[in-house]
C-alpha cells in the first residue's frame, strides 16, 4: 500500500531540488550524485508523519536496497534515518519504478556483507565511517 500524506520538501535545498526533479521525471534528471546513481527514499516524518523525499546512493543487490546513513561522516544521524526507525514502510524510487519496501536496521556479519556493497557503489563510505566516531547506519530495504 503506497504511503499517503502531506509532503514536506527536505529543509536542505540541494536535496529537495535533486528529490523533485528526480521525482518528475521518473529518473531521468537528476539521477546521480559524483557520477554514481541514485534512488529516492520516502519516509514518514517521525515527528511531523509528513512524507520526506531524501536521494540516496544506489546501493542495491537482488532487488534489494541499501540506505546508507552516513551524512558524510557528520557525527549525528541524518534525519531520516529516525523516520526509518520509526516507521519501517518506505517507498523507493529507482529511475521510473517505485515499490513499497519495509526497513530493517542491519547489524552484525549481515551488516558486513552489506557495508561491502556500500563501498563498492560509493568508495567515499569508507572515508566517511573514519571521520566518526559513530556506527553508520546501515537499513536493508526489502519489497513488499
Amino acid at each position: 500500500m503506497p504511503l499517503t500524506g502531506d509532503y514536506e520538501p527536505s529543509p536542505v535545498g540541494w536535496a529537495r531540488t535533486q528529490a523533485e526533479k528526480f521525482e518528475a521525471s521518473d529518473g531521468a534528471e537528476g539521477n546521480d550524485m559524483q557520477g554514481r546513481p541514485i534512488i529516492v527514499l520516502t519516509s514518514l516524518g517521525a515527528k511531523s508523519g509528513k512524507l520526506r523525499k531524501t536521494p540516496l546512493m544506489r546501493v542495491e543487490h537482488e532487488g534489494e536496497y541499501l540506505a546508507v546513513g552516513s551524512l558524510g561522516g557528520a557525527p549525528k544521524n541524518p534525519v531520516w534515518v529516525y523516520n526509518l526507525r520509526n516507521n519501517p514502510h518506505v517507498e523507493v524510487q529507482d529511475r521510473a519504478e517505485r515499490h513499497d519496501y519495509t526497513a530493517r536496521e542491519l547489524s552484525g556479519a549481515e551488516r558486513e556483507v552489506w557495508w561491502a556493497r556500500a563501498v563498492e557503489a560509493f568508495p567515499n563510505y569508507a572515508e566517511y565511517q573514519t571521520k566518526t566516531e559513530r556506527v553508520i547506519p546501515l537499513f536493508l530495504l526489502t519489497r513488499l
